[in-house]
Parts: C-alpha cells; sequence; structure tokens
C-alpha cells in the first residue's frame, strides 16, 4: 500500500456516515504502519469493541469500510473467509458492513466471518506447522498472500456495488 495520513483514511470511507467518520479512531500504531508491507490494513476501533475498519487499495482507488461486529461464535474452531485461516473457537466473528450509496442507505449489508482482531494481514503470514511427511513448497505464503489480498479486494467491492 502506498504511504496514507489520517485525512486519506477518513476520505476513503465508502459506507461511513459523518458521524461515524467523526468517531473512527485510528489503530494506537497509525505512525508506526510499514506500508510497503501491507496488502491491506484492518483494525479494531480503539474507542467501539463492535467497529472495525478495513482499508483495501482496488484498481488504483483507496476503499475505506466500516465494519460491525458480533460476538465471536462459541464453536470449537471456525475459518476466517478472508485469509482462510482456522482458528480456535471465539476468535473468528461475523462482521457485517453496509453498502454503500442508496443501496446502504436502504439498510442493505454484506457479511463474512473475519478474524475477529482482524489480524489477517499477520495470520497469513505465519507458517502453519508441518505434518511429519510434509514439505514446505517454494511460493506458497506469496500464493496465500496474494488469495488474502483478493478476498480483501473482493469483500470492499461487494461494498460498492451498492453505490448509485
Amino acid at each position: 500500500m502506498r504511504a496514507l495520513t489520517e485525512s486519506d483514511v477518513r476520505a476513503s470511507f465508502v459506507n461511513a456516515s459523518p458521524e461515524e467518520l467523526r468517531l473512527i479512531e485510528m489503530p494506537h500504531d497509525f505512525l508506526l504502519v510499514d506500508w510497503d508491507f501491507h496488502d491491506f490494513l484492518a483494525w479494531r476501533d480503539p474507542a467501539s469493541s463492535k467497529l472495525g475498519c478495513v482499508l483495501v487499495e482496488t484498481d488504483g482507488r483507496l476503499i475505506g469500510v466500516v465494519l460491525q461486529s458480533t460476538d465471536p461464535g462459541r464453536s470449537r474452531t471456525g475459518m476466517c473467509n478472508i485469509c482462510h485461516t482456522m482458528q480456535p473457537g471465539g476468535q473468528v466473528a461475523l462482521f457485517s458492513a453496509r453498502r454503500a450509496g442508496d443501496a446502504g442507505r436502504r439498510g442493505d449489508s454484506v457479511g463474512t466471518y473475519i478474524c475477529a482482531d482482524l489480524s489477517c494481514h499477520e495470520n497469513v503470514r505465519l507458517a502453519h506447522p508441518l505434518a511429519p511427511n510434509e514439505i514446505r513448497v517454494p511460493g506458497q505464503i506469496d500464493t496465500r498472500l496474494d488469495g488474502t489480498r483478493r478476498r480483501m479486494e473482493g469483500f470492499a467491492n461487494r461494498v460498492l456495488d451498492g453505490q448509485s
């Protein structure tokens, strides 16, 4: 991602009301973000346990999406639909986002299961433990990174689909 300012971030949100824009807090480490390392930026709003934010660049445009979360599930395990990482119970939550434009004003939204702490970007970089007869394939991490970025872009584009 390219380096962003707080003004860039606030101007990028496609589904936030003026009041939400005013209340959204940047992540505590925003000034320390290594932008060259990120394909997208996601964080939980430090002031609200139910809000999250995602920034993704697609087709040269920065798209910001405000997310609402449910309480994480109580199942044994769950899979994040963005990074495709299996997580222990309680670490995957349903996130929904109001669609942009007229569709969002009518109450339309989209949702998906995402890592509850929005750490997909970091989780996909972790090496999975190997079984005794398993070998690590070169380029496997790059493939996982590309898939995670594409799925997050796809989610942001689904939010934009309601824009008129």
